[in-house]
């Protein structure tokens, strides 16, 4: 009996000491550069034992200025300063607690210097907007990981097709070639979870999803796309992660999300607060602190810890891949003052990038308060370039579903003065949360024509959702709107990637969408011209685009019949003794003293003004 409790009692103790063992197993950011604007961080720690530790490099160069008390000893987080000219390595960061000593290799790197990266978008651009996973698959080695599941395979449509960043380099000429020079591509950080194809519900903010392919990839495609001429737009959430991130079974710290998953608030989507004269504060922080969803753990972007940690996040992934502009997901759940720091911080280091905010309002009023420098919101600059244009979309939804004319679309862009800079808006007809253009269309692709070429010869910065190009459908369902792209996966009955798998009908809007996207090249007042427009007559929409000695004029037709526009009343844009040629067909026009002009049935014409 002696000996069992012997053996107990060495056991219990061997265990003991086993806890109370120091450990280090992962530093958050896994490396930084010397050179940057941002040279004092904040290392997040993961291991065991770690509370009451010294720490210091084995270069005193590198500074700990402060190592936090916190009350989890599974953290530390650990502020350090790195000088400017320090010269790149692998340093050892030496913990010590006691007589107990460990060591962690941390890598300072040299920035690199290829021009092209950070180069921002702008009204010159057209982003293609795609999700890898529905994409096409390169690697089809990657399609199933060990240790990492997809429930959502159990609902109809929205498991994983298998797509990767592979499948994304291979079709990098394809996307060219159409004539975009964006890509937008949704999340591509580890998504170990319930929601785990579209990428939105991460459970590791610094690795790429293995079945999406590897950091190594990830950069390897921006540097490819680069070399094809085409930017790359990281899709970043600030606002949340998934139900299933590691943080949520052992909390850094006691305030680390906004409540628990058993007591938290829900999703409060009152984007008006924030300039609301009237607002009650408790309905602005619920706004900000509500969970968007259940599975999606609101963070707690007051906490300073992890407040470093977003910021320090998105510099990483800047730094290290080469990104040239962000879209922010979910734009308006953020801390307000928080979200406002995050995109002063990243524009300071990246003066030549550009942030687009989701901001999910048709109401034009409220959207324009959310774009930087805003005269409606003077208390908080949002630093955002970009805002989604929600309400030209709703309104291109209507006229493509008949349920509007011309008119709702004219008195839209009348209200462009309530932005800052109309220019800069990222304008849609749809994206992977939204029915697709063809499907509100119900098939009428005249419709569908009309719709593309307002979006690509208005104002703004123009961006098209993968398929949408060749028609795909669907419905509103997220599953089915968000579709594999024909012949980009094994098995499939046809490849669409070419002219020979393209139906006769995809192969009209194929070509009419290409040869739109190639005039926007083209003719440069198309996309950054200045913009004057004239009252509908008989559901008839007139603008011109001006660009120095470039004038361009668009017609559109929403008439089942052809139509006689008088253009007297243009007279300041374009007079008698002017000639026009339509850029698609090469017609040339005399605009004779009657000042008369027919436009053929459910159409959209564009002229260059001839002097």
């Amino acid at each position: 009996m002696k000996k069992f409790f012997s053996f107990l009692f060495v056991s219990f103790f061997a265990i003991t000491v086993s806890a109370q063992q120091l450990v280090v197993n992962k530093i958050e950011p896994p490396n930084w550069w010397s050179g940057m604007k941002l040279n004092r961080i904040q290392l997040m720690v993961y291991g065991s034992n770690l509370n009451d530790v010294s720490v210091n490099f084995n270069d005193p160069s590198i500074k700990v200025t402060r190592i936090h008390k916190i009350e989890n000893p599974s953290y530390a987080f650990i502020d350090i300063e790195i000088p400017n000219k320090l010269p790149s390595g692998k340093y050892q960061l030496i913990f010590q607690k006691g007589k107990q000593k460990t060591s962690f290799t941390y890598s300072i790197l040299k920035r690199e210097k290829e021009k092209k990266r950070h180069q921002g978008f702008s009204n010159e651009d057209v982003i293609y907007l795609l999700m890898p996973d529905r994409f096409a698959n390169g690697d089809t080695s990657n399609d199933s990981i060990v240790g990492y599941s997809d429930y959502m395979n159990k609902i109809k449509g929205q498991g994983r097709a298998g797509g990767d960043l592979q499948g994304v380099i291979n079709k990098l000429d394809y996307i060219k070639d159409l004539g975009f020079t964006a890509i937008w591509l949704t999340p591509v950080v580890e998504n170990n979870t319930f929601r785990s194809y579209h990428g939105y519900s991460a459970t590791d903010f610094y690795k790429v999803d293995p079945r999406l392919g590897s950091n190594e990839l990830y950069k390897n495609l921006v540097e490819e796309a680069h070399k094809s001429g085409l930017k790359i737009i990281l899709d970043h959430v600030a606002n949340h992660c998934s139900d299933n991130h590691p943080w949520i079974k052992n909390l850094p710290t006691k305030r680390w999300f906004n409540g628990s998953l058993e007591n938290h608030l829900d999703a409060n989507h009152n984007k008006m607060v924030f300039t609301d004269l009237y607002a009650d504060s408790a309905t602005i922080k619920h706004v900000e602190r509500g969970w968007f969803v259940r599975s999606m753990p609101d963070l707690n972007q007051e906490n300073p810890f992890v407040a470093n940690y977003i910021i320090q996040n998105t510099i990483w992934w800047m730094e290290y891949a080469g990104i040239d502009g962000i879209r922010e997901d979910t734009y308006p759940y953020n801390n307000q003052k928080f979200i406002s720091r995050w995109a002063k911080t990243l524009l300071n280091e990246y003066p030549t990038t550009k942030i687009v905010g989701e901001v999910w309002t048709g109401e034009a009023d409220f959207l324009s308060t959310y774009q930087s420098n805003s005269i409606y919101r003077n208390k908080i600059n949002t630093y955002l370039s970009s805002v989604t244009d929600f309400p030209l979309r709703d309104v291109l939804v209507k006229f493509l579903q008949g349920q509007n004319n011309l008119y709702n679309l004219y008195n839209l862009f009348a209200k462009d003065f309530l932005y800052k800079e109309p220019s800069q808006l990222v304008t849609f007809v749809d994206n992977h949360d939204v029915g697709r253009a063809m499907y509100f269309a119900n098939g009428n692709i005249d419709k569908v024509k009309i719709a593309y070429t307002i979006l690509l010869t208005t104002r703004g910065i123009p961006q098209i959702f993968y398929g949408s190009e060749i028609g795909m459908a669907g419905t509103e369902d997220h599953g089915a709107l968000r579709m594999p792209f024909p012949g980009g996966f094994p098995n499939d009955e046809r490849n669409a990637f070419i002219f020979e798998g393209r139906t006769k009908d995809e192969n009209e809007l194929f070509g009419f969408i290409k040869e739109l996207l190639h005039l926007r090249k083209s003719y440069p007042a198309l996309a950054k011209g200045k913009m004057t427009h004239f009252p509908p007559e008989n559901d008839v929409y007139t603008y011109f685009k001006t660009l120095r000695n470039e004038k361009m004029m668009i017609v559109i037709n929403n008439n089942r019949t052809a139509m006689e526009i008088d253009m007297r009343p243009m007279k300041n844009m374009i007079t008698e003794k002017n000639n026009i040629i339509n850029i698609k067909t090469n017609e040339k026009y005399s605009i004779s003293t009657e000042m008369k002009l027919k436009i053929s049935p459910l159409s959209a014409e564009i002229f260059k003004v001839l002097e």
